[in-house]
């Protein structure tokens, strides 16, 4: 079975390829380990990935055809094949349900902006756009602001806003009572102080009314 240990960080190697995959690609860059036909176990790289496929960096690339399993950082175990042999590594064709599609895409979505907006690597609930994305944002001292939400999770949310207050301050998102866990461009992201059992409750407490 694969093992928990983590890998080196692979140098991005020069690549000489040309791939039309079914699915948009993002770019990311996450480590993970694989496992080939023979059983045989290496680290490897994700440079792009779709719900459909993805461009493996490599230390043994497999031949076309031969049946890949792969635990991925942030994303999980995937399988599928060996559509491409690519400049170190390779392209694998994901198999899975239409319903991992859909996570794993939500997922691509959160790693493609993680760094854009500062999100935690602990990501323990899935981060949407509310229905409602204007609300405001209320300080302990009773100062009022409007804000946009960029996405909201049961614990916590991204939003835009013209202040910074201090890391751990308390403020209320909406009705929901929080406080401010990280500062990133254009805004600050905050925790909910006690996660909600369904997400429409969320984003019905964020609407201003």
């Amino acid at each position: 079975m694969l093992t928990d240990d983590s890998p080196s960080r692979l140098v991005r190697p020069a690549r000489n390829y040309a791939q039309l995959p079914r699915f948009q690609r993002v770019r990311i860059s996450v480590l993970g380990r694989y496992m080939l036909a023979d059983r045989r176990e290496f680290p490897c790289q994700i440079l792009e990935m779709s719900p459909g496929d993805a461009l493996v960096i490599a230390p043994v690339p497999g031949s076309v055809g031969e049946k890949i399993v792969a635990y991925v950082d942030h994303i999980g175990r995937i399988e599928g094949s060996i559509t491409e042999e690519v400049d170190g590594g390779f392209v694998m064709e994901i198999v899975a349900s239409a319903r991992k599609r859909d996570k794993t895409a939500a997922q691509l979505t959160w790693l493609a902006n993680k760094e854009l907006l500062d999100l935690p690597e602990d990501r323990r609930h899935e981060r949407v756009v509310p229905d409602n994305r204007h609300s405001t944002v209320v300080l302990d001292d009773g100062r009022r602001y409007n804000c946009k939400i960029i996405d909201i999770s049961l614990s916590g949310a991204a939003i835009e806003l013209a202040v910074r207050p201090a890391m751990g301050t308390p403020v209320t998102l909406g009705r929901m009572r929080a406080r401010v866990v990280r500062h990133f461009h254009d805004g600050i992201g905050v925790e909910f102080t006690s996660a909600q059992e369904m997400l429409s409750v969320v984003q019905q407490n964020l609407r201003v009314g």
